[in-house]
């Protein structure tokens, strides 16, 4: 969709009234009493209370990075964000961590700034008024050092990739760094010229300049800060095409060319796996960074999804587990990508699908049938939701981390109940269900309560007992179709459990 035309600010002598009178207040010692000390904003999502900024929504973001060479210094960026007003700003708050500011300006006018918390507190020169398109423009730092499981910056082996969920963007770049403001993106990426940059998106441009090259990237959708990516190191990317021409590009090592040449070139196949159960794929290309680096997960970042290297190396790994590996992330795509959660009480949409098409790929192609796997997940369900909390209303993740929200029960136990909404509507329904839901829902967010809604309309029934067993209650109901099922009663520290693909590598990581 085309951005909105920028809303003009106010008038220029209007606007020289409010500095004249903004001038007046900071001589009388007023400004002062008018406005509260900055303070971390958020938008009350219940499991991420500080995560997100209220009264704007983004509408596009153009990240400048430059890379020193080196992983282990900092980048220099330069941060501009255009986003609508919906209330009548004093200030404007934006998730930013790990990184030093040196200047603001808001609509080319320099802004005060304050850190507070996790968040950049900016204020600017004039007030911005609710309807209002306002530009901010943040020059920083963005810092790869620190704990490694913090998120943001992933060191690898020849550079640097992103793993930004749940809430690490804003470890990287000034931002609204919740799933329920997407916006477009553009990226500018500068780096010696030995090495290769790539990001989310198309390439719109590469300029050379002595020693270093810039390379531009451009989202055609919008797309959750969560989702960011932006790889650079010593890669080659191997260009192909997919189902109606998608064009694929996989970013790896170059010296793993031709090493990951045989899983590289499986993605097209991927692909149209998925356009036949789900529809189209929703997006302006697809492919695979392979890096370097040990994260212990697999992540979703759209249009380019990261993924380890030793996934494809480890000889004790079967064909069929890495394949469906691939495809977890893939289906993301649609479910978490295109369709994002409006909160992150609403991940078991995104992982639960991921893991219910990766489950049936692994069927085909010689893993645990769907059945077998499905009854694994139950008989530890009990054991996950007394650990997690059902998979619609997980436990907030527990303090310092934040990415133990990536619990069992909302991967393979919220697969589960998708299993059981099969046998509870048909799979006829089912599968119209899920298409209608990736197509209605396109380049949004969505809710638990829009997908249950969905749910009844396309199979024509009442189905609020069965979801609210399912997705809100402390215990497992009883399985349709399956009455003989049984689920363990909780240890005191619950396991792991079913082993899925992509959960099985990792149980409380994203992927």
């Amino acid at each position: 969709m085309p951005l909105p035309s920028r809303t003009p600010r106010k008038s220029t002598a209007r606007a020289r009234v409010l500095r004249s009178a903004v001038l007046v207040a900071l001589s009388s010692g007023l400004v002062a009493v008018t406005l509260p000390a900055p303070g971390p904003l958020g938008i009350g999502d219940p499991l991420f209370p500080h995560l997100g900024n209220p009264g704007y929504d983004v509408l596009s973001y153009d990240i400048a990075l430059t890379y020193p060479g080196r992983n282990t210094e900092p980048l220099a960026g330069v941060t501009t964000i255009e986003a609508l007003a919906a209330d009548d700003l004093q200030r404007i708050n934006l998730d930013f961590t790990h990184g030093t500011v040196s200047a603001v300006s808001v609509d080319g006018e320099p802004a005060t700034w304050a850190s507070s918390g996790e968040d950049l507190v900016i204020t600017p020169a004039e007030p911005v008024d609710r309807g209002e398109t306002v530009e901010i423009t943040v020059s920083h730092t963005s810092d790869p050092r620190g704990p490694a499981d913090s998120g943001g910056w992933v060191r690898t082996g020849d550079g640097l990739a992103m793993a930004n969920q749940a809430d690490a963007a804003h470890r990287v770049f000034p931002s609204n760094d919740h799933p329920s403001d997407k916006a477009y993106f553009t990226f500018r990426i500068t780096a010696p010229s030995a090495l290769t940059a790539v990001a989310n998106g198309l390439a719109s441009g590469r300029t050379r300049d002595g020693a270093t090259t810039t390379w531009t990237y451009r989202t055609a959708h919008p797309m959750a800060t969560e989702l960011a990516q932006v790889s650079i190191g010593k890669s080659t990317v191997v260009h192909r095409q997919g189902p109606h021409g998608l064009p694929v590009r996989d970013v790896v090592r170059t010296a793993d060319r031709d090493l990951l040449e045989p899983w590289l070139r499986r993605t097209p196949g991927h692909l149209e796996w998925l356009e036949r159960r789900v529809g189209p794929y929703p997006f302006e290309n697809y492919g695979v960074l392979i890096a370097d680096a040990d994260t212990g997960f697999e992540l979703e970042t759209q249009t380019l999804s990261l993924f380890e290297r030793d996934l494809f190396t480890e000889p004790g790994y079967p064909d069929w587990y890495v394949d469906s590996v691939m495809v977890h992330e893939l289906a993301h795509q649609w479910f978490g990508d295109s369709v994002s959660p409006r909160a992150w009480s609403d991940l078991w949409l995104n992982e639960g699908h991921a893991t219910w098409y990766e489950a049936l790929y692994a069927e085909e192609k010689g893993g645990p049938s769907l059945e077998r796997r499905m009854k694994a997940a139950y008989a530890a369900s009990d054991a996950w939701r007394a650990a997690g909390g059902p998979p619609a209303a997980p436990k907030p993740p527990a303090p310092g981390e934040k990415i133990s929200l990536f619990r069992p029960v909302v991967y393979d136990g919220a697969a589960l109940a998708l299993y059981a909404l099969r046998h509870e509507i048909g799979t006829e329904a089912f599968e119209r269900l899920e298409r209608r839901w990736v197509e209605d829902h396109r380049d949004g967010t969505a809710t638990t309560a829009d997908f249950t809604a969905l749910a009844a309309e396309v199979s024509g029934r009442d189905l609020t007992r069965f979801f609210d067993d399912w997705l809100y209650a402390r215990k497992t109901p009883p399985m349709p179709g399956h009455p003989d099922w049984r689920s363990r009663a909780p240890r005191r520290a619950a396991e792991p459990g079913a082993g899925g693909a992509a959960a099985g590598r990792s149980a409380v990581k994203p992927g």
